[in-house]
């Protein structure tokens, strides 16, 4: 179940960076590791310090965009160290490993962390379901980017050990949730649906768009619940069609 457990990282600067993060993936079982965009694409550095992970690194994908990493995950969880205008449904780390364990026997999760410097973009925190922020001292909260890959990873072996032991139920129904490149599908959809009525200019479409993510991601609709809503959004693009007829 580790194994569907997705570490993206997003447009790394230093190798080293990527090479310490599958070390830290390796010592507590997750194996599966998604670079999108590297400034450098993993070297001797990397294999140097992933210390006896350079499997890991050699078997990474690396993708040119996040769509790319995040395609056909049913959980996306991004890293966020500091608190953003539009406030997301937040985790704790504990909480995280838990979700990644539980909805991971059923579809690929995806832990997702930025930029050594910046971290993740505004527009990349919307296309996760959750953020998690690793609680650190606030007067000195400087994580590297393998201490946080260690920090999660930890706490999802916590979450696989306890439900080992039968400490977390077993769930091998399908996910009712929808994967997340449908969910993307979905909001272009309605952002589409949106301009055409008017709702929303297409040259500002941003804030609109951004609470409405953030509305979908704290409600958490199931895959037939968003095919509804995908009907819904049919339905008045024809009857749009059918009043300029």
């Amino acid at each position: 179940m580790l194994h569907n457990i997705r570490v993206v990282l997003v447009e790394t600067s230093h190798t080293g960076n990527i090479g310490s993060a599958a070390r830290a993936m390796k010592t507590m079982g997750l194996s599966n590791l998604y670079l999108v965009n590297p400034l450098t694409k993993p070297d001797a550095q990397a294999i140097a310090l992933s210390a006896g992970a350079s499997d890991i690194i050699g078997n990474a994908a690396i993708v040119d965009t996040l769509d790319e990493a995040l395609a056909g995950c049913g959980l996306v969880v991004g890293t966020s160290a500091r608190s953003r205008t539009l406030p997301w449904p937040m985790l704790e780390p504990r909480e995280c490993g838990v979700k990644c364990v539980q909805e991971g026997e059923r579809a690929p999760v995806a832990l997702l962390f930025g930029r050594e410097r910046v971290g993740l973009t505004n527009e990349e925190l919307q296309k996760c379901h959750f953020h998690v922020q690793i609680p650190a001292n606030p007067e000195y909260s400087s994580l590297n980017l393998a201490m946080a890959v260690q920090i999660l990873a930890y706490e999802a072996r916590i979450a696989f050990l306890d439900r080992q032991q039968g400490g977390l139920p077993v769930n091998h129904e399908p996910s009712p949730y929808p994967l997340a490149d449908e969910l993307e599908r979905f909001y272009l959809h309605l952002e589409q649906v949106l301009d055409q009525t008017g709702f929303i200019r297409k040259a500002h479409p941003g804030q609109v768009m951004n609470k409405l993510r953030r509305l979908f991601a704290r409600a958490r609709p199931e895959t037939q619940e968003l095919h509804i809503l995908r009907g819904i959004l049919t339905s008045i693009e024809q009857r749009q069609v059918e009043k300029k007829s």
